[in-house]
């Protein structure tokens, strides 16, 4: 296709206009409570202002693989997702303690410094965490909103409405099994794949993927070559991301270098590298992954011994394995041609990006 297929359409802009317009007619509603509450919208509308709208991208093309024309009703409908992840990444900053996100403030930080600005009482940050869990509980529930003013038809809402409620279902699963696997530490490899199956690979296109079709009345043969594609690629889209956790830098990612290892994350990469059995890194990883205060002398540390057990290198032969099977995925004889297209696309900007 000639066109990026998240600009198929004029797709991210469309995307973009419906989430301003949704939030500027429900901020409203939080006016009538309290101008005090305006804050809650302000800066969830801010978080909404930026992302690779990789999820709504996928629910649309899910939608547009079984034929089925461009419908303004299924970008509306995609973009409630974009509110689903605003509400997973405001929780998931909360409980990793992430400082950034998307190049500013999180969301609990900006709530601690409202607080300490106007000298309140109480603890800031405890202030700040409090906020941004209702921001994020407030994304959730405007998610649901969204989905169901799109305009679809009762039995396409039906439809998407039973893939949407097992996908958030999921994803809660998987966020607390990555709590659990960071609680725990020293998870093996295989753990650590089935936490991003949950937390990230069903929830960023799988499900998605699967939403749109289902809204077309997709057969249940489409939905599970869906699935494949949407499974082999949402695992490789996370050792991605994982790298970049680790190795990315912060002016494209929009976090501090390292940030997976100040963070402490139990990933894919670091279970890999544990595995291996070096005594020196795993030394290494004891003393310094999760620390709060890490130098960049001893990020840099890190990621060099990363690199030396060969386990950066088996995360990029992972990557380039499982984005073939997903491909391999579309080669359904009933995959419309033009969504192929754009899901190949989709699928080399998700596993060779740089944020």
């Amino acid at each position: 296709m000639s066109v990026n297929p998240l600009d198929e359409q004029n797709l991210r802009a469309r995307i973009q206009d419906v989430l301003d317009e949704f939030v500027q007619i429900h901020q409203s509603d939080l006016l009538t409570a309290s101008q005090d509450a305006a804050f809650l919208g302000e800066s969830l509308q801010q978080l909404l202002a930026g992302g690779k709208r990789l999820r709504a991208a996928f629910c649309y093309w899910g939608y547009r693989s079984t034929g089925a024309e461009h419908d303004d009703r299924v970008v509306k409908a995609a973009s409630s997702l974009e509110l689903l992840q605003a509400c997973a990444l405001i929780h998931d900053d909360v409980m990793d303690g992430s400082d950034t996100r998307r190049g500013n403030p999180s969301i609990h930080r900006q709530f601690e410094s409202l607080h300490t600005s106007r000298n309140w009482q109480g603890a800031s940050d405890s202030f700040g965490v409090g906020a941004a869990i209702l921001v994020g509980d407030l994304a959730l529930s405007w998610a649901d909103t969204l989905l169901g003013s799109a305009g679809l038809t009762p039995e396409q809402y039906v439809r998407a409405k039973s893939v949407y409620d097992t996908m958030r279902t999921e994803l809660m699963a998987g966020q607390y099994l990555d709590l659990l696997e960071q609680a725990r530490g020293n998870t093996s490899p295989d753990k650590a794949r089935n936490v991003i199956k949950y937390k990230s690979a069903k929830y960023t296109i799988e499900r998605p993927l699967n939403l749109g079709a289902a809204i077309a009345f997709a057969p249940q043969e489409h939905q599970d070559a869906l699935s494949a594609y949407g499974l082999a690629l949402g695992e490789a889209f996370q050792l991605r991301d994982d790298l970049l956790g680790v190795f990315g830098l912060p002016e494209a990612t929009g976090k501090p270098a390292g940030d997976d290892l100040r963070e402490g994350k139990q990933t894919v990469l670091i279970a890999t590298a544990r595995s291996a059995g070096m005594t020196t890194v795993n030394e290494l990883l004891e003393t310094h992954l999760g620390q709060a205060q890490i130098s960049a002398e001893n990020v840099a540390q890190l990621q060099d011994a990363l690199v030396s057990t060969g386990a950066v290198d088996d995360i990029e032969r992972q990557i380039s394995e499982l984005t073939t099977k997903a491909l391999e995925s579309l080669e359904s004889p009933h995959m419309d041609e033009l969504a192929r297209e754009a899901l190949t696309q989709l699928a080399i900007m998700a596993t060779q990006r740089t944020h």
